[in-house]
């Protein structure tokens, strides 16, 4: 099971690199292509994240049901990550992206659910991180 969910992670690794890749190609036609930009990036290093989460994942000494936990909030932050930068340049949204989104506004319920989104994903993937490097604590039995 171990190994099937490895390759499931590496796999889904690359779909998501994919997707990054191919966002790039249309950041010129986001409402703002600085955020697009982002979600382009954002494509790109949650797929690779995600490839070397299937490198690690048989070294993990956590039980399988935090695995399983693991497992779908590492899916769920990255792939979340990409959809909501990418949501946030096609709406123009910048609440949550000051920065990025310098010059932009999206309506009151847009920023909202982008907010939601972004705020969420962050919460899943600092949740993972933290339990991968709890699971690659100590010695390997």
């Amino acid at each position: 099971m171990d190994t099937q969910t490895s390759r499931q992670l590496k796999m889904l690794g690359m779909v998501l690199f994919l997707l990054g890749l191919v966002t790039g190609l249309a950041v010129m036609n986001t409402k703002n292509p600085r955020m697009g930009l982002s979600a382009h990036l954002e494509g790109v290093m949650n797929g690779t994240f995600l490839v070397v989460a299937g490198f690690v994942w048989n070294e993990l000494k956590i039980s399988a049901g935090l695995k399983k936990v693991l497992f779908w909030t590492l899916l769920y932050g990255t792939f979340v990550n990409w959809l909501f930068t990418l949501l946030a340049a096609v709406l123009g949204t910048s609440k949550t992206t000051p920065l990025a989104g310098a010059g932009y506004a999206g309506t009151a319920l847009q920023e909202n659910i982008v907010t939601a989104g972004l705020v969420s994903l962050a919460l899943a993937i600092i949740f993972s991180l933290v339990v991968i490097i709890y699971g690659l604590r100590g010695k390997q039995e």
